[in-house]
């Protein structure tokens, strides 16, 4: 790779196993049953069965919107990140002058910083696909909700069954969002690379450990257990 280095090298390594590593264990393994996140999914099927035992169904539609909203938001956002990553492609030529004349020593070649930004696109393009499916989701979800038979109806089984297809949907969509999310927490840590290599292993670490603390020792976690229950513990 043009003018890696290798301390940049191993700092890229890092990184992809930090990250790769935080979805496998913790986001993706054992470790998730404790998390913030599989707890909301818990609450996502006491959602959808209170869902089902509802005539009017208006405060469901509004939650969904809400939810459909702030994931159009991020997959904007990831359009205008991926947009502001090409511009420095552009002018990479200005950035790696003002680089190096930065106090911290820094003169980085335009090969690896164009190697830096392609990384920072690939992160960017990776979040977007991942906000745009999680809104697809999200619509099949409303479509679900609509779909589930009324209080009303005498098939009870079938209605429980309808809220339940809708509770996995929109599971599925909070993990397509919340993998969208860590890309960004992620890309900020891939931002120390402009800085340095032990900068980028530095702010690797530190975001791992943010999103480890806000899983499992968080005050929202917290708030989801009855004062006193010790499962609320980290």
């Amino acid at each position: 790779m043009p003018g890696l280095s290798s301390p940049d090298f191993v700092a890229l390594v890092f990184f992809l196993i930090a990250w790769l590593g935080y979805s496998r264990i913790i986001a993706g393994g054992r470790g998730d049953k404790r998390g913030l996140n599989h707890l909301m999914e818990e609450y996502r099927v006491a959602w959808m069965r209170e869902m089902a035992s509802r005539e009017q169904r208006m405060v469901d539609s509004g939650v969904m919107a809400s939810l459909q909203n702030g994931t159009a938001f991020f997959a904007s956002t990831s359009i205008l990140a991926i947009g502001g990553s090409a511009a420095l492609l552009r002018g990479a030529d200005d950035a790696v002058k003002v680089f190096s004349e930065l106090s911290f020593g820094l003169t980085p070649s335009r090969g690896l910083f164009e190697l830096k930004v392609i990384g920072l696109l690939i992160i960017f393009g990776y979040a977007f696909f991942k906000f745009a499916w999680a809104y697809r989701l999200f619509n099949f979800t409303a479509i679900l909700i609509g779909a589930t038979p009324s209080r009303n109806s005498p098939d009870a089984d079938a209605r429980d069954r309808m809220a339940l297809r809708a509770a996995a949907m929109s599971s599925a969509a909070g993990r397509h969002f919340s993998r969208g999310q860590r890309a960004f927490f992620f890309a900020l840590a891939y931002l120390g690379w402009f800085l340095g290599p032990w900068v980028f292993i530095g702010m690797t670490a530190a975001v791992v450990y943010v999103m480890w603390a806000r899983q499992f020792a968080s005050d929202a976690r917290l708030a989801l257990f009855p004062p006193g229950d010790t499962r609320g513990a980290p």
